[in-house]
Protein backbone atom coordinates (compact mmCIF):
# COMPACT_ATOMS: atom_id res chain seq x y z
CA UNK A 1 0.00 0.00 0.00
CA UNK A 2 1.52 3.38 -1.01
CA UNK A 3 2.51 5.49 2.00
CA UNK A 4 0.89 8.81 1.16
CA UNK A 5 -1.12 11.43 3.00
CA UNK A 6 -3.99 12.42 0.69
CA UNK A 7 -5.22 16.00 1.11
CA UNK A 8 -8.96 16.50 1.35
CA UNK A 9 -10.90 19.35 -0.18
CA UNK A 10 -11.43 20.72 3.33
CA UNK A 11 -7.68 20.76 3.99
CA UNK A 12 -7.01 22.75 0.83
CA UNK A 13 -9.81 25.23 1.48
CA UNK A 14 -8.59 25.78 5.05
CA UNK A 15 -5.14 26.76 3.72
CA UNK A 16 -6.59 29.16 1.14
CA UNK A 17 -7.13 32.79 2.12
CA UNK A 18 -10.47 33.80 0.67
CA UNK A 19 -11.15 37.34 -0.53
CA UNK A 20 -14.39 38.76 -1.89
CA UNK A 21 -14.39 39.26 -5.65
CA UNK A 22 -11.33 37.05 -6.19
CA UNK A 23 -10.78 33.39 -7.00
CA UNK A 24 -7.66 31.70 -5.69
CA UNK A 25 -6.09 28.54 -7.12
CA UNK A 26 -6.99 26.77 -3.89
CA UNK A 27 -10.68 27.39 -4.56
CA UNK A 28 -10.63 25.75 -8.00
CA UNK A 29 -7.79 23.25 -7.71
CA UNK A 30 -8.71 19.55 -7.84
CA UNK A 31 -8.42 17.10 -4.95
CA UNK A 32 -9.24 13.42 -4.40
CA UNK A 33 -12.84 13.01 -3.14
CA UNK A 34 -13.26 11.33 0.23
CA UNK A 35 -13.94 7.58 0.29
CA UNK A 36 -12.49 7.26 -3.21
CA UNK A 37 -9.53 5.23 -4.45
CA UNK A 38 -6.98 7.89 -5.41
CA UNK A 39 -5.29 5.51 -7.85
CA UNK A 40 -8.55 5.03 -9.73
CA UNK A 41 -9.65 8.67 -9.50
CA UNK A 42 -6.42 9.98 -11.03
CA UNK A 43 -7.16 8.14 -14.26
CA UNK A 44 -10.52 9.87 -14.71
CA UNK A 45 -9.76 13.35 -13.39
CA UNK A 46 -9.32 16.05 -16.04
CA UNK A 47 -6.38 17.84 -14.36
CA UNK A 48 -3.11 17.30 -16.25
CA UNK A 49 -0.74 18.17 -13.40
CA UNK A 50 -0.48 16.40 -10.04
CA UNK A 51 1.32 18.25 -7.22
CA UNK A 52 3.09 16.07 -4.64
CA UNK A 53 5.23 16.88 -1.60
CA UNK A 54 8.27 15.02 -0.25
CA UNK A 55 9.00 16.37 3.27
CA UNK A 56 12.42 14.84 3.98
CA UNK A 57 16.08 15.78 4.23
CA UNK A 58 17.61 12.36 4.94
CA UNK A 59 19.33 12.22 1.55
CA UNK A 60 20.97 15.59 2.08
CA UNK A 61 22.30 14.64 5.50
CA UNK A 62 23.44 11.26 4.15
CA UNK A 63 25.53 13.31 1.70
CA UNK A 64 27.19 15.23 4.58
CA UNK A 65 24.94 18.24 3.91
CA UNK A 66 22.80 20.45 6.15
CA UNK A 67 19.23 19.42 6.86
CA UNK A 68 16.14 21.54 6.28
CA UNK A 69 14.86 20.38 2.89
CA UNK A 70 11.89 18.72 4.60
CA UNK A 71 10.42 22.20 5.18
CA UNK A 72 10.05 23.42 1.59
CA UNK A 73 6.79 21.64 0.82
CA UNK A 74 4.35 23.37 3.19
CA UNK A 75 5.10 27.05 2.38
CA UNK A 76 5.36 26.25 -1.33
CA UNK A 77 1.89 24.72 -1.35
CA UNK A 78 0.44 27.57 0.71
CA UNK A 79 1.73 30.17 -1.75
CA UNK A 80 0.51 28.12 -4.72
CA UNK A 81 -2.99 27.80 -3.28
CA UNK A 82 -3.18 31.56 -2.71
CA UNK A 83 -2.20 32.63 -6.21
CA UNK A 84 -4.99 33.95 -8.42
CA UNK A 85 -6.94 31.49 -10.57
CA UNK A 86 -7.40 33.42 -13.82
CA UNK A 87 -7.01 33.40 -17.59
CA UNK A 88 -3.28 32.65 -17.37
CA UNK A 89 -3.41 29.73 -14.95
CA UNK A 90 -6.59 28.10 -13.68
CA UNK A 91 -6.85 25.71 -10.76
CA UNK A 92 -8.85 23.24 -12.86
CA UNK A 93 -5.57 22.28 -14.55
CA UNK A 94 -3.95 21.09 -11.28
CA UNK A 95 -4.69 18.38 -8.75
CA UNK A 96 -3.04 18.51 -5.31
CA UNK A 97 -2.51 14.91 -4.21
CA UNK A 98 -0.76 15.29 -0.84
CA UNK A 99 2.65 14.26 0.50
CA UNK A 100 4.66 11.06 0.89
CA UNK A 101 4.50 9.81 4.48
CA UNK A 102 8.06 9.84 5.83
CA UNK A 103 7.71 10.76 9.51
CA UNK A 104 8.88 7.32 10.67
CA UNK A 105 12.03 7.44 8.55
CA UNK A 106 12.69 11.07 9.53
CA UNK A 107 12.44 10.09 13.21
CA UNK A 108 15.09 7.41 12.68
CA UNK A 109 17.27 9.85 10.74
CA UNK A 110 17.00 12.46 13.49
CA UNK A 111 18.44 9.99 16.00
CA UNK A 112 21.67 9.53 14.03
CA UNK A 113 25.05 11.19 14.54
CA UNK A 114 26.18 12.36 11.12
CA UNK A 115 29.76 12.74 12.28
CA UNK A 116 29.97 8.94 12.53
CA UNK A 117 30.54 6.98 9.33
CA UNK A 118 28.48 4.09 10.71
CA UNK A 119 25.48 6.40 11.12
CA UNK A 120 26.01 7.85 7.63
CA UNK A 121 25.69 4.28 6.34
CA UNK A 122 22.45 3.86 8.31
CA UNK A 123 21.13 7.10 6.82
CA UNK A 124 21.86 5.83 3.32
CA UNK A 125 19.84 2.70 4.05
CA UNK A 126 16.97 4.97 5.09
CA UNK A 127 17.29 6.85 1.79
CA UNK A 128 16.80 3.53 -0.01
CA UNK A 129 13.48 3.20 1.82
CA UNK A 130 12.54 6.73 0.76
CA UNK A 131 13.32 5.61 -2.81
CA UNK A 132 10.78 2.78 -2.57
CA UNK A 133 7.99 5.01 -1.28
CA UNK A 134 8.56 7.78 -3.80
CA UNK A 135 8.94 5.43 -6.77
CA UNK A 136 5.69 3.63 -5.91
CA UNK A 137 3.61 6.83 -5.87
CA UNK A 138 5.25 8.31 -8.99
CA UNK A 139 4.61 5.03 -10.85
CA UNK A 140 0.88 5.36 -10.15
CA UNK A 141 0.76 9.03 -11.20
CA UNK A 142 2.62 8.31 -14.46
CA UNK A 143 0.41 5.29 -15.20
CA UNK A 144 -2.61 7.62 -14.95
CA UNK A 145 -1.14 9.75 -17.75
CA UNK A 146 -0.49 12.75 -15.49
CA UNK A 147 2.55 15.04 -15.18
CA UNK A 148 3.75 15.05 -11.57
CA UNK A 149 5.12 18.24 -10.02
CA UNK A 150 7.21 17.22 -7.02
CA UNK A 151 8.31 19.68 -4.33
CA UNK A 152 10.58 19.23 -1.33
CA UNK A 153 13.27 16.90 -0.11
CA UNK A 154 16.82 16.41 -1.32
CA UNK A 155 17.96 15.70 -4.85
CA UNK A 156 18.22 12.03 -3.89
CA UNK A 157 14.57 11.86 -4.95
CA UNK A 158 15.49 12.32 -8.62
CA UNK A 159 16.36 8.62 -8.80
CA UNK A 160 13.01 7.19 -7.60
CA UNK A 161 11.11 9.80 -9.62
CA UNK A 162 12.93 8.82 -12.83
CA UNK A 163 12.45 5.15 -12.01
CA UNK A 164 8.74 5.65 -11.28
CA UNK A 165 8.14 7.59 -14.51
CA UNK A 166 9.73 4.77 -16.53
CA UNK A 167 7.70 2.06 -14.81
CA UNK A 168 4.38 3.92 -14.80
CA UNK A 169 4.56 5.17 -18.38
CA UNK A 170 6.07 1.95 -19.73
CA UNK A 171 9.23 3.66 -20.98
CA UNK A 172 12.71 2.27 -21.52
CA UNK A 173 14.74 5.28 -20.42
CA UNK A 174 13.92 9.00 -20.39
CA UNK A 175 15.88 12.22 -20.86
CA UNK A 176 16.42 14.69 -18.01
CA UNK A 177 17.51 18.33 -17.96
CA UNK A 178 18.76 19.66 -14.62
CA UNK A 179 19.48 23.26 -13.56
CA UNK A 180 22.06 22.58 -10.89
CA UNK A 181 25.55 23.62 -9.75
CA UNK A 182 26.27 19.91 -9.21
CA UNK A 183 25.90 16.95 -11.56
CA UNK A 184 24.91 14.66 -8.65
CA UNK A 185 26.93 11.86 -10.23
CA UNK A 186 28.98 10.92 -7.18
CA UNK A 187 30.00 7.24 -6.77
CA UNK A 188 27.29 4.73 -5.93
CA UNK A 189 28.40 4.05 -2.36
CA UNK A 190 24.94 4.00 -0.86
CA UNK A 191 22.05 6.31 -1.67
CA UNK A 192 22.18 10.04 -0.92
CA UNK A 193 21.43 13.40 -2.55
CA UNK A 194 24.67 13.46 -4.53
CA UNK A 195 24.30 10.35 -6.67
CA UNK A 196 20.68 10.00 -7.77
CA UNK A 197 21.38 10.61 -11.44
CA UNK A 198 24.26 8.13 -11.56
CA UNK A 199 22.02 5.43 -10.08
CA UNK A 200 19.33 6.22 -12.65
CA UNK A 201 21.87 6.29 -15.50
CA UNK A 202 23.57 3.05 -14.44
CA UNK A 203 20.25 1.21 -14.20
CA UNK A 204 19.07 2.35 -17.64
CA UNK A 205 16.27 4.63 -16.46
CA UNK A 206 18.15 7.76 -17.60
CA UNK A 207 19.00 7.74 -21.30
CA UNK A 208 20.24 11.31 -21.80
CA UNK A 209 21.16 13.84 -19.12
CA UNK A 210 22.01 17.54 -19.48
CA UNK A 211 23.12 19.84 -16.65
CA UNK A 212 22.56 23.56 -17.12
CA UNK A 213 24.65 25.98 -15.05
CA UNK A 214 27.11 23.47 -13.57
CA UNK A 215 29.72 25.06 -11.26
CA UNK A 216 33.19 24.02 -12.37
CA UNK A 217 34.75 24.14 -8.89
CA UNK A 218 32.09 22.02 -7.16
CA UNK A 219 32.06 18.80 -9.20
CA UNK A 220 34.35 15.86 -8.62
CA UNK A 221 36.90 14.73 -11.20
CA UNK A 222 35.33 11.30 -11.76
CA UNK A 223 31.92 12.81 -12.56
CA UNK A 224 33.37 15.24 -15.10
CA UNK A 225 35.35 12.38 -16.66
CA UNK A 226 32.13 10.44 -17.08
CA UNK A 227 30.60 13.31 -19.04
CA UNK A 228 33.74 13.43 -21.21
CA UNK A 229 33.60 9.69 -21.89
CA UNK A 230 29.86 9.56 -22.67
CA UNK A 231 29.23 12.68 -24.75
CA UNK A 232 26.33 11.09 -26.64
CA UNK A 233 24.42 10.57 -23.38
CA UNK A 234 25.78 13.25 -21.01
CA UNK A 235 26.16 17.00 -21.54
CA UNK A 236 26.70 20.12 -19.43
CA UNK A 237 26.95 23.88 -19.83
CA UNK A 238 28.84 25.60 -17.01
CA UNK A 239 27.81 28.62 -14.97
CA UNK A 240 31.39 29.87 -15.35
CA UNK A 241 31.22 29.82 -19.17
CA UNK A 242 27.87 31.61 -19.18
CA UNK A 243 28.13 34.20 -16.41
CA UNK A 244 31.83 34.62 -15.59
CA UNK A 245 33.81 34.24 -18.83
CA UNK A 246 30.77 34.99 -21.05
CA UNK A 247 32.04 32.54 -23.66
CA UNK A 248 28.43 31.61 -24.40
CA UNK A 249 25.16 33.43 -23.90
CA UNK A 250 22.56 32.22 -21.44
CA UNK A 251 20.08 31.50 -24.22
CA UNK A 252 22.53 29.62 -26.45
CA UNK A 253 23.73 27.48 -23.53
CA UNK A 254 20.13 26.66 -22.60
CA UNK A 255 19.28 25.94 -26.25
CA UNK A 256 22.20 23.46 -26.38
CA UNK A 257 20.79 21.60 -23.38
CA UNK A 258 17.24 21.69 -24.75
CA UNK A 259 18.36 20.38 -28.14
CA UNK A 260 20.34 17.61 -26.44
CA UNK A 261 17.24 16.47 -24.52
CA UNK A 262 14.70 16.52 -27.35
CA UNK A 263 13.39 13.37 -29.00
CA UNK A 264 12.02 11.57 -25.93
CA UNK A 265 10.03 12.10 -22.74
CA UNK A 266 12.04 14.50 -20.58
CA UNK A 267 12.05 15.26 -16.87
CA UNK A 268 12.74 18.82 -15.71
CA UNK A 269 14.87 19.18 -12.58
CA UNK A 270 15.68 22.27 -10.53
CA UNK A 271 18.06 22.30 -7.60
CA UNK A 272 17.38 25.53 -5.73
CA UNK A 273 21.13 25.51 -4.96
CA UNK A 274 21.46 27.09 -8.39
CA UNK A 275 19.86 30.37 -7.24
CA UNK A 276 21.91 33.02 -5.47
CA UNK A 277 21.28 33.36 -1.71
CA UNK A 278 18.21 31.09 -1.58
CA UNK A 279 18.07 29.09 1.70
CA UNK A 280 19.18 25.60 0.67
CA UNK A 281 21.44 22.84 1.96
CA UNK A 282 24.35 24.25 -0.08
CA UNK A 283 23.59 27.99 -0.22
CA UNK A 284 25.66 29.94 -2.73
CA UNK A 285 26.61 33.63 -2.95
CA UNK A 286 27.34 33.13 -6.65
CA UNK A 287 24.41 31.73 -8.55
CA UNK A 288 21.64 32.51 -10.99
CA UNK A 289 18.93 35.05 -10.31
CA UNK A 290 15.36 33.81 -9.78
CA UNK A 291 14.36 35.17 -13.20
CA UNK A 292 17.08 33.04 -14.85
CA UNK A 293 15.59 29.88 -13.36
CA UNK A 294 12.04 30.91 -14.18
CA UNK A 295 13.09 31.39 -17.81
CA UNK A 296 14.76 27.96 -17.72
CA UNK A 297 11.53 26.34 -16.50
CA UNK A 298 9.40 28.11 -19.06
CA UNK A 299 11.62 27.15 -22.01
CA UNK A 300 11.80 23.54 -20.82
CA UNK A 301 8.04 23.31 -20.46
CA UNK A 302 7.29 24.93 -23.81
CA UNK A 303 9.93 23.14 -25.90
CA UNK A 304 10.34 19.64 -24.45
CA UNK A 305 8.12 16.58 -24.19
CA UNK A 306 8.02 16.95 -20.41
CA UNK A 307 7.04 14.07 -18.13
CA UNK A 308 7.66 15.66 -14.71
CA UNK A 309 8.94 18.70 -12.80
CA UNK A 310 11.04 18.24 -9.65
CA UNK A 311 12.01 21.18 -7.41
CA UNK A 312 14.58 20.02 -4.84
CA UNK A 313 16.83 21.14 -1.98
CA UNK A 314 14.92 24.19 -0.77
CA UNK A 315 15.52 24.56 2.98
CA UNK A 316 13.66 27.67 4.15
CA UNK A 317 14.16 26.88 7.85
CA UNK A 318 17.88 27.54 7.45
CA UNK A 319 17.20 31.28 7.25
CA UNK A 320 17.90 32.57 10.78
CA UNK A 321 16.31 29.32 12.06
CA UNK A 322 12.94 30.67 11.00
CA UNK A 323 10.79 29.99 7.97
CA UNK A 324 11.82 32.04 4.92
CA UNK A 325 8.56 32.59 3.06
CA UNK A 326 10.33 33.91 -0.05
CA UNK A 327 11.43 30.36 -0.87
CA UNK A 328 7.86 29.08 -0.94
CA UNK A 329 6.71 31.98 -3.08
CA UNK A 330 9.53 31.36 -5.58
CA UNK A 331 8.59 27.67 -5.82
CA UNK A 332 4.97 28.64 -6.46
CA UNK A 333 6.08 30.96 -9.28
CA UNK A 334 8.14 28.12 -10.79
CA UNK A 335 5.18 25.72 -10.67
CA UNK A 336 2.83 28.12 -12.46
CA UNK A 337 5.53 29.01 -15.01
CA UNK A 338 5.80 25.31 -15.80
CA UNK A 339 2.04 24.78 -16.09
CA UNK A 340 1.67 27.77 -18.44
CA UNK A 341 4.58 26.60 -20.58
CA UNK A 342 3.33 23.04 -20.96
CA UNK A 343 -0.15 24.33 -21.86
CA UNK A 344 1.43 26.41 -24.62
CA UNK A 345 3.40 23.40 -25.85
CA UNK A 346 0.31 21.18 -26.00
CA UNK A 347 -1.57 23.77 -28.07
Amino acid sequence: MPKINIYSRETIIARTKHRSGETKLGETIHTIPQNTSWQTYLKQDTAKFVVLGIPEDIGVRANHGRGGAYAAWKPSLDFLLNMQSNQFCHGEEILVLGHIELDDLMAEANSLNYKLETDIEKARLLVAQVDERVSEVITIIAAAGKIPIIVGGGHNNAYPIIKGINKGAGLNGIHVINCDPHSDMRPMLGRHSGNGFLYAYSEGYLKKYAVFGLHESYNIYSALELFEQHKEQLHFETYDDIFVREHISYQLALNNCLHFCKGAACGVEIDLDSIQNVPVSARTPSGMLPIDVRKYVYHCGSELEVCYLHIAEGAPVLAHKQMDNKTGKLVAYIITDFVKAVKRNIR
